[in-house]
């Protein structure tokens, strides 16, 4: 569920604000390499999209970067990653949070689901993790809701299943009709949409 190889484009100016310099280093820590088939390796420090299988990719960093910088992520947060795939972006998020936190990805295709969740294991990480969703499900409900929610494929409506699972004072990054949109709950329950630029992904699908 992440980006078409030849479609993933990042907009001219990238989303400001957020932990921008954690980003990059989460980055530069987790090594994308762990998290790419051995064909695609010699690829790996390219900023662009690689094919993992399953007509999937492992996305194009400087969109992962943008889109992380968009959710800004702090130390500690709980953290639902909707559309794993290999886990990479899984990791990078639970480098974001650290040990005080909780990462969790899901996939809806069981083979991506397993080795996403191999990838990860073997990053070492223990406060992140990935499972293939239910069938009937776009995320896991979390009691009181997940701090922030990282979706990598693109809705055509906004999708309020994933709506309901952000916490109060939580936010979602999802493109919806590939326009990477940005939804924050206040603290009162309220809920303000803003876009932030134009990117293709693969559809997300609702089962």
């Amino acid at each position: 569920m992440e980006s078409r190889p030849d479609q993933d484009r990042a907009p001219a100016g990238e989303p400001g604000g957020g932990r921008a310099d954690d980003v990059v280093r989460a980055m530069r820590d987790v090594d994308r390499r762990g998290f790419l088939p051995r064909n695609r390796l010699r690829w790996a420090h390219e900023d662009r999209p690689l094919e993992i299988g399953h007509a999937q990719t492992c996305s194009q960093p400087s969109t992962v970067a943008a889109m992380l910088r968009l959710l800004q992520v702090p130390a500690g947060a709980s953290v639902l990653d909707v559309g794993a795939g290999s886990g990479w972006t899984t990791a990078i998020l639970a480098r974001l949070v650290g040990p005080e936190g909780e990462v969790l990805g899901v996939e809806r295709l069981p083979d991506l689901a397993a080795w996403g969740a191999a990838n990860v294991r073997r990053a070492r990480m223990p406060w992140a993790r990935v499972v293939r969703s239910l069938p009937d499900e776009l995320g896991v409900p979390r009691p009181g809701g997940w701090d922030r929610v990282l979706v990598s494929a693109a809705a055509d409506t906004m999708p309020e299943a994933l709506v309901d699972l952000v916490a109060p004072g939580g936010r979602m990054v999802v493109p919806v009709r590939h326009v990477m949109t940005l939804v924050e709950r206040d603290t009162d329950g309220h809920v303000l949409v803003s876009e932030h630029g134009t990117y293709s992904f693969v559809p997300l699908v609702e089962d």
